[in-house]
């Protein structure tokens, strides 16, 4: 490995243990990529920070993330906490000189967002990008190469989608993103909307309206002591757009953002329909991607299975199964690689694309408010 990256991560919940756990993996890339360390770990929970101690680098524990951005050791930065906190404590990241990959939605709110952008201004030689791990999956690349290729000629229509089915259970308790004050007005679609951007903005196909149904199907949920309280946010949205790609071109495009969706777990689902060729991915059957074939006059679905083809090089057999602790992994190696100035054929999530987010989600919010269809900028 051609050197290290020295990380804290700030939020050692789910996501920032995720990260750990790539971090000890970095043997399975077969590339010459740096390997983050992760030095430092920052946590309001003592039971979060104590597990990190069993990663074997990790010296330094703190509870003030202040702290954690004094310590010279610190390069970069994973944060994984609630979205009120994204304005201040990414802006705090970037202006005490530390790059950062954040997690979606990159700022609580446009305000939030265009705070941390203005961070970036203030210091270009921090290198910043947001979390989102879906396209990474080989299926995804092969759908995104086609693209790029030409191979779906002009657009008839495209669809983004990413659902749960976990809040389908009413005795499920209720947590920070079902509270406003925490996750913010979007909802569910702060929470879930990168997952449904990231291919899409990278393809040069973007929102120009959006009309919006948004449903908070559920109105209260037991606390920890079981008694009913407020659920403030949207449990599931349906974006409808008119999106435009780089030749001008435009056709209808779709976003799904839904916490109860029956049957599903985490289902993330592409789906591009073209003139010459349409494709879909979804990880509901992750090792392939599925695509037309021109019989005669008619068009037939295919099925191919794409295994480990991935965007890294890995040590795993192409003829396996391909996860989502592998696209992590691959996400992770996307950041250090950029960050540190190597070849990329495709990035993480940028500021720019998060801005364009919030924008989409700002205008379906006032789309289901005013009950119109809002242009976007």
């Amino acid at each position: 490995m051609s050197g290290t990256v020295k990380f804290g991560v700030i939020g050692c919940g789910l996501m920032g243990r995720e990260f750990a756990s790539a971090s000890m993996r970095w043997l399975h890339l077969l590339g010459d990529i740096p390997r983050p360390v992760i030095v430092a770990a920052c946590d309001l929970n003592e039971a979060n920070r104590r597990w990190f101690s069993q990663v074997p680098d990790t010296k330094y524990f703190y509870s003030d993330y202040h702290e954690l951005l004094a310590n010279p050791e610190v390069e970069a930065v994973y944060c994984a906490v609630p979205h009120h906190l994204h304005g201040q404590v990414y802006t705090d990241v970037i202006r005490a000189g530390k790059h950062l990959l954040g997690e979606k939605p990159f700022g609580m709110d446009l305000a939030a967002c265009r705070q941390v952008l203005e961070a970036m201004e203030e210091h270009p030689e921090v290198f910043v990008r947001c979390a989102s791990e879906f396209p990474f999956y080989p299926a995804a690349q092969q759908m995104a190469r086609w693209f790029r290729e030409g191979a779906f000629g002009r657009i008839i229509e495209a669809r983004f989608a990413i659902k749960h089915s976990s809040d389908m259970d009413l005795t499920k308790p209720i947590n920070w993103k079902r509270q406003r004050a925490a996750n913010g007005e979007y909802g569910c679609m702060g929470d879930l909307g990168i997952h449904t951007q990231h291919l899409p903005f990278r393809l040069g196909l973007r929102p120009v309206t959006v009309s919006a149904q948004l449903a908070n199907l559920v109105k209260t949920r037991p606390d920890a002591q079981g008694n009913p309280v407020p659920c403030e946010t949207w449990d599931n949205a349906l974006l409808l757009c008119e999106g435009e790609d780089g030749a001008g071109d435009r056709f209808p495009m779709t976003f799904e953002m839904k916490r109860m969706a029956p049957g599903c777990t985490n289902s993330v689902e592409y789906e591009i329909d073209g003139l010459k060729m349409s494709a879909r991915f979804s990880t509901d059957d992750p090792n392939a991607v599925y695509y037309t074939q021109a019989v005669g006059r008619e068009q037939a679905w295919a099925r191919l299975v794409v295994g480990q083809k991935t965007l890294f090089p890995v040590i795993t057999g192409g003829i396996f199964e391909f996860g989502f602790s592998d696209s992590l992994l691959q996400m992770f190696a996307a950041y250090v690689s950029e960050l540190r100035g190597l070849p990329c054929e495709f990035g993480c999530f940028t500021p720019d694309e998060a801005l364009r987010g919030h924008q989409l989600l700002t205008g379906a919010l006032a789309s289901y408010t005013e009950r119109r269809v809002v242009e976007l900028a």
